[in-house]
């Protein structure tokens, strides 16, 4: 027989502010609850889904007060798509969160010293600031709690599939449910107006949604890409091909938005819906689009890795070529490169540039960057940095006088921070979107290396997330 889950409910419970890593928590007798959808301030009734020994996981059933900090969301979706989580937060308290963020996690998990850290850099636009966005297509879509109370208490049968499909966002916690989007505000438009009206083209003409958990169905995602420079590229992607309705599609979307430079679209008969082994095909333009940082030209490849917030990334690559003290006479390595973005906004004042990436595509896109901006004095190399980066190669190329690395959400391998410390270039930059594992890194790194900046940057205004810049320098021998 299957045990009934105790249902437990905790009162009054005091938000006293966010845990590092950006969830919003309170106590009771002791023990630590993070809390769904509360700000600091808030006294709520909670109900604990997952209860642990020292800690749970909780969401409010009941608000007793509201804090004073709380500003009225700008989205018609907050709470139910999972994106945007702090919009109901004042900017200048979520930048203040944030830079606590870094703080906390640097004390906590890196357990060494650091220098006071910079004040945060924020975002000047809080709407519309991301030049990608990626939308689904799905048959199943999800139902709000307080909608779905209603319906079950009216007795009436119902479904989550919709016949006619939804368009917009993966609902937290639901891999095959979908939230519909009327307007996200996190890219200008026609983001949504191209979002509604290639859904509504599928509803007409009664061609099927894609079904996430069966795997079937016809329009299935699309991501959609703006730049500063106006230029607009739009991939849709199909679960098989249909030419008919697939041509008939683009070209009326050509139609109605003019502006857009270049449209692809990509057939992905995969369960899952990465393109990273998957070839968009054009089908008007040149099938990519560039942005400018500074002076620097980017190329943007459907599937190239760009900062979703241009103006931002912008700021963060200032700081870290201010952090990495180029003056012309040193080598420059750039873990991580993807694009080779940061290395060629470094390259005025760089003697050499060495790009090192593991994705063949992304070293194709840097040399031709590096070409669109005239940058002679970079080279880049498709492949593990711990296996590039050998006596070899430094006979060849030279060792890095500064090295900068920017590595995914997980951080730096151990392997590589043991290579780092092989390297013993003078001076390191670590650029980290995950403070946590960046936390890590650095605490492997002090065998050598002193930390002595720190730089918090805002990419994503209303989000947890956070980047950081921390720049390191090579202990000196002390003499006697």
């Amino acid at each position: 027989m299957r045990r009934k889950k105790e249902i437990i409910v905790l009162e009054n419970i005091l938000v006293e502010g966010y845990a590092a890593e950006g969830k919003a928590i309170g106590r009771s007798e002791g023990k630590v609850i993070f809390i769904e959808n509360c700000i600091p301030g808030d006294v709520v009734d909670v109900q604990l889904i997952k209860n642990k020994k020292d800690w749970a996981n909780a969401f409010p059933i009941r608000f007793v007060s509201l804090s004073g900090d709380r500003v009225q969301p700008f989205c018609t979706h907050f709470g139910i798509c999972g994106g945007c989580t702090w919009q109901n937060l004042p900017y200048k308290k979520q930048l203040e969160s944030k830079q606590k963020q870094v703080e906390d996690q640097l004390t906590r998990i890196g357990k060494i010293q650091f220098p006071q850290i910079l004040p945060i850099i924020g975002s000047l636009k809080k709407e519309g600031y991301r030049n990608k966005m990626e939308y689904t297509f799905s048959t199943k879509k999800y139902i709000p709690k307080e909608e779905f109370a209603e319906i079950k208490a009216s007795g009436e049968p119902f479904d989550t599939k919709i016949e006619q499909g939804v368009a917009g966002f993966h609902a937290k916690g639901f891999f095959d449910k979908v939230v519909e989007i009327d307007i996200c505000h996190l890219q200008n438009e026609p983001t949504n107006e191209i979002r509604k009206f290639v859904a509504q083209f599928a509803r007409l003409r009664k061609i099927p949604f894609y079904d996430i958990k069966e795997h079937h169905g016809w329009l299935r995602t699309m991501q959609i890409r703006n730049a500063t420079t106006n230029e607009l590229m739009v991939n849709i992607v199909f679960g098989y091909e249909d030419k008919e309705n697939r041509e008939a599609l683009l070209k009326l979307l050509l139609e109605k938005f003019p502006e857009i430079s270049t449209l692809l679209f990509t057939i992905n008969e995969k369960k899952n819906d990465s393109l990273y082994d998957l070839q968009p095909e054009i089908f008007s333009g040149k099938g990519f689009i560039k942005e400018h940082l500074e002076n620097f030209i980017y190329k943007i490849s459907p599937k190239s890795f760009f900062q979703t917030n241009s103006r931002q990334a912008e700021k963060l690559y200032q700081v870290a070529r201010e952090f990495a003290l180029l003056d012309g006479t040193q080598t420059l390595y750039d873990l991580y490169c993807g694009t080779g973005s940061i290395g060629i906004f470094c390259s005025d004042k760089a003697k050499k540039i060495i790009g090192v990436e593991v994705v063949e595509e992304a070293i194709e896109d840097a040399k031709e960057n590096a070409q669109l901006n005239n940058i002679q004095h970079a080279l880049f190399f498709a492949g593990d940095v711990i296996k590039i980066c050998n006596n070899d190669f430094f006979a060849t190329h030279g060792r890095p006088d500064v090295i900068i690395t920017d590595p995914p959400r997980a951080g730096m391998h151990e392997k590589l921070i043991e290579k780092l410390l092989e390297m013993e270039a003078p001076i390191i930059v670590y650029i980290s979107c995950n403070p946590a594992t960046q936390a890590r890194d650095l605490a492997l790194l002090n065998i050598k290396y002193d930390i002595t900046k720190v730089q918090p940057v805002d990419m994503f205004p209303h989000t947890m997330h956070i980047e950081n810049v921390v720049q390191l320098k090579l202990k000196q021998e002390k003499t006697l």
